[in-house]
């Protein structure tokens, strides 16, 4: 695809960084702008958070990755200090996105991790473009309507998928009570454990506005287009990157069991004592897993 350009108010951000401390960039993107934290140096690592997070839910990885990789922890569309879009919050999309901001930054290839809502984007760019993903990691989500996972849906989809899904609905009841809200979803996703003052203030700040809401909401919204670009990719095309699924709670190896008729090179985790959101809730299991896999095929 055709370079996407760096938006000209922002200077171009430099093939090498000595730091490994992040810095904020705004990127252009695939028609849309996104807020970018890149830190350290080396072969690419993009990062795709869910929700109810922002890139600040790898804070406590950025910084040991950095110091061997160039890591890439983008907004996602209509997240965080990312632009309002007003569409495009499905699968596929959210994969051209992370294309053209690999494209925008000057990386010809990178490993991809993905938790949550940015599971399906990161396994569709692995499908629809193999050689642009080096290696791939995903946790916590399942594809659509994938068989493997009946276990964790058995009772029925969460009941905020519903909630979430209806148009304008949840935007219109939660204004002027995200906070609440999003503590609710913190809470339970590092069991009772709860997340950094910092960056809990950071994901409520993210998501408080009608606005915002709605952004984070199409995301549900979208899940149906998304089951569907899923269904087609795999239909006609295999997972052939080395993979890592990373399963804890509730999901736990439902996403291994899905991918596993579909990838040629998958090894399968699942963490214990450790909630959604593994990245705040387990930080060193997910390094220590990461660390060997991403540098497999490095030289040494």
């Amino acid at each position: 695809m055709p370079a996407v350009p760096v938006i000209p108010a922002v200077p171009v951000i430099p093939a090498v960084s000595v730091s490994t401390a992040p810095r904020l960039h705004r990127i252009a993107t695939n028609g849309v702008r996104l807020n970018v934290a890149v830190a350290g140096d080396g072969p690419a690592v993009l990062l795709l958070h869910g929700f109810p997070h922002t890139w600040q839910v790898w804070s406590s990885i950025i910084g040991p990755l950095a110091g061997r990789y160039r890591v890439i922890a983008p907004d996602l569309r209509g997240l965080g200090a990312s632009e309002r879009a007003v569409d495009g919050y499905d699968a596929g999309t959210l994969a051209a996105d992370a294309e053209g901001l690999l494209d925008a930054l000057g990386e010809p290839s990178a490993a991809v991790v993905g938790i949550d809502a940015g599971t399906a984007p990161t396994v569709l760019l692995a499908l629809r473009r193999p050689g642009l993903v080096r290696r791939l990691v995903v946790m916590e989500a399942l594809l659509g309507r994938l068989p493997g996972a009946e276990h964790v849906v058995a009772g029925g989809a969460p009941w905020w998928f519903g909630f979430h899904a209806v148009p304008g609905l949840a935007e219109t009841v939660l204004a002027g009570n995200e906070a609440p809200y999003i503590d609710w979803f913190l809470d339970s996703g590092t069991l009772g454990r709860g997340v950094p003052e910092d960056i809990r203030a950071a994901f409520v700040h993210a998501y408080t506005g009608s606005e915002a809401l709605r952004c984070a909401f199409s995301y549900y919204r979208a899940l149906t287009t998304s089951a569907r670009q899923i269904e087609d990719a795999v239909a006609t095309a295999r997972l052939t990157v080395p993979t890592m699924a990373v399963g804890s709670h509730p999901v736990g190896n439902g996403l291994e069991r899905q991918l596993r008729p579909v990838a040629d090179d998958l090894v399968g985790h699942q963490l214990q004592d450790c909630g959604h959101i593994i990245p705040l809730d387990r930080p060193d299991a997910l390094l220590a897993l990461l660390a060997p896999f991403l540098s497999a095929d490095l030289p040494k």
